[in-house]
């Protein structure tokens, strides 16, 4: 018997096969397609998944402005950030969030089901959130997937 056939394979940066996917969310809520698309970032779906590599496709999010949170959480949602200085703690609800920046609170959802460390910020820079239909990544030939057969 081959010893050699029951060796895990491990990715690196050199191995690891990175494609473009294409999201439509219009109409989908925001928690569950959050973590779809950090899984899919995270590259959890791939065989040779390796937690401490890069080894997750490049996700580019459509229509952002179209996402839907349910129950009362546009309204009473909050997002807290603080400026640094002694009383600086600011918050916003969701529906003020959404309209500063129809993007942001798709950014915000997958960002914290990232990992908090130099590899969850490379993750993130895999992801592209555009408002409506339109994308600049055309030349990369993303693949479509729908995430209603992933529910």
């Amino acid at each position: 018997m081959n010893r050699l056939s029951y060796k895990t394979a491990s990715a690196n940066s050199k191995t690891v096969d990175k494609k473009w996917l294409s999201i439509d969310i219009a109409g989908i809520p925001l928690g569950r397609t959050a973590s779809i698309i950090s899984s899919l970032l995270r590259g959890k779906h791939k065989t040779n998944y390796t937690p401490h590599v890069d080894c997750g496709d490049n996700v580019i999010v459509l229509n952002a402005e179209k996402v839907v949170l349910t129950g009362q959480k546009w309204s009473q949602k909050q997002y807290i950030r603080h400026t640094g200085y002694p009383g600086g703690q600011k918050s916003l609800s969701a529906n003020q969030v959404h309209k500063k920046n129809n993007t942001r609170l798709v950014e915000k959802a997958v960002k914290g089901m990232l990992p908090k460390n130099k590899l969850g910020a490379n993750l993130f820079r895999n992801l592209r959130v555009y408002p409506g239909n339109e994308h600049q990544q055309d030349s990369q030939n993303p693949t479509k997937i729908n995430l209603k057969d992933l529910l």
